[in-house]
Parts: C-alpha cells; structure tokens; sequence
C-alpha cells in the first residue's frame, strides 16, 4: 500500500495539486486566447475569411440540429401545395419548406447565414475599429438576404424578397443590439464611449478579463497611443499579456494615433 501511494505521489507533485479539469480549461483557454492574439495580428481578408468558415461550421451544426428534431416531428408538418396556386401562396409554401427541412438543407441554409453575419462583422469590426450597432445591423442585412436566395424563400420575387429579408434580419438583431447593451451596461453610454476600442482590442487577443483593468486604472481609449509596460503592470496586467497589448498597439494604425 505504501508503495502505491508513493508511486501515485509524484503525478500529483507535477500537476501541483490542480483539478485534471481546470487544467485541461486552462489549457484550452490559453490556445484560445493565442488563436486570436494571431488572428488580430493578420490582414482583414485573412481574419474575415476565418471567421466565416468558422461561423458557418457553427451554424451548420445548429440548422443540422434543427432540421433533425424538424425530422422527428419536433416541428409542424408542412401540407403539400395545391395546383394551381397563386404566387403569394407559392411564397409561404416556400418559406414553410425553408424553415420544416431535412437536415441538410437546414445545416446547408444556416451555414451559409451564420457565415455572412460572422464574415460582414469582422470586417466591419476592423473598418470601424468598434462592435456597435451599424456593424451588427449591416452584418444582419447581409445574411438575412443571402439566407433568403439560398433557401429559396424569395419566389416569385426573390430580389425584392431578400432585400425584405434582410431588412427584417437588421432591425431584429439591432434591437437585440440595444438591449443587450442596455442591459450590459449599466453604468451609462459615457463609459462604453471611453472604453470602446480598448475592448474591441481585448476582445480581439482573447484578453477581455483585463478590461476591469483598465477601467481601475483610468485607462481609457485616450490613453491607448501613450500606454506603457510600467503603466500596465500598474493595473496589475501580467507580463504576457502586457506585451501582446503593447504589440497590437504599435502593428494598429488606429490605436497608435492620438484620439
């Protein structure tokens, strides 16, 4: 028995003492934050590109899911269309179909939705250098007209139908928009002014735990071009990650310049 204990002792030494488990979400927590610390330092093109394909795997998996609960009766079944019938009815038949498919179709019709929106918003988050409403609102627009075409809700007119759609898509997710912000930020639209790009930017390298951080030290948007290693460790933010802030500062053009 002595043995065994002694045995089992030094693969306790080396993990410290840690949980397996906390250890394992730490590691994955840290190849996160490093996937995206590279992923901030690449072109737009790069990171939009990315950041689709991965939107669209996600999406995929949710309409997968979707259409196979549609297929076991978890939605209602939708009647076969009678001849002859006009184009407004041809319309609703289409959008019953789009949204009662199989599997495929529904991991195919969110793929590609979930893809645009991911897409537009890292460009735009880049352009602008801020996640705000206009860029949540363009990327709906974008994704409800291209769900629209892909799932053939759009007859007998599918232009006019997927500008519909994506207008509707624009106003529902900009009022989430508002909300969430509403919610998430109560201290008032002056602060989320203050700390705009500074959270964009944590928000990018996977370091958006050190945005208290910054709020403790007044470290404001307006501070970004004068940041320091000193003035970081300062507001007690790591080695590591002091350096992967300072080096995003100086690569971006628009945290480098004077607000």
């Amino acid at each position: 028995m002595a043995s065994s204990s002694s045995t089992t002792s030094p693969a306790a030494q080396a993990r410290g003492g840690r949980n397996p488990l906390e250890e394992w979400s730490g590691r994955v927590r840290a190849l996160e934050a490093g996937f995206r610390a590279w992923m901030a330092k690449q072109p737009v093109h790069v990171e939009a590109a990315v950041t689709t394909a991965v939107g669209a795997v996600q999406g995929g998996a949710l309409g997968g899911l979707m259409g196979s609960i549609t297929a076991d009766g978890g939605a209602p079944w939708v009647p076969p269309l009678p001849p002859n019938a006009n184009p407004q009815a041809m319309a609703s038949f289409k959008q019953a179909q789009a949204l009662a498919a199989g599997p495929l179709v529904q991991a195919r019709n969110f793929a590609v939705m979930s893809g645009t929106n991911a897409g537009i918003s890292c460009v735009m988050r880049r352009i602008r250098g801020v996640e705000d409403i206009q860029g949540s609102m363009a990327a709906a627009f974008g994704s409800g007209v291209i769900f629209s075409l892909v799932s053939g809700m759009g007859t007998p007119n599918p232009v006019a139908s997927a500008i519909t759609s994506g207008v509707g898509f624009a106003v529902f997710q900009g009022g989430f928009f508002m909300i969430g912000q509403r919610f998430s930020k109560p201290e008032g639209v002056s602060e989320t002014n203050y700390y705009a790009k500074t959270s964009s930017m944590l928000q990018n390298l996977g370091l958006e735990k050190y945005e208290k951080n910054f709020k403790k030290g007044l470290l404001t948007d307006h501070t970004l071009p004068l940041l320091t290693d000193s003035a970081l460790k300062d507001v007690k933010i790591p080695p590591g990650p002091r350096l992967i802030i300072l080096d995003q500062i100086k690569r971006d053009s628009g945290l480098a310049k004077a607000q």
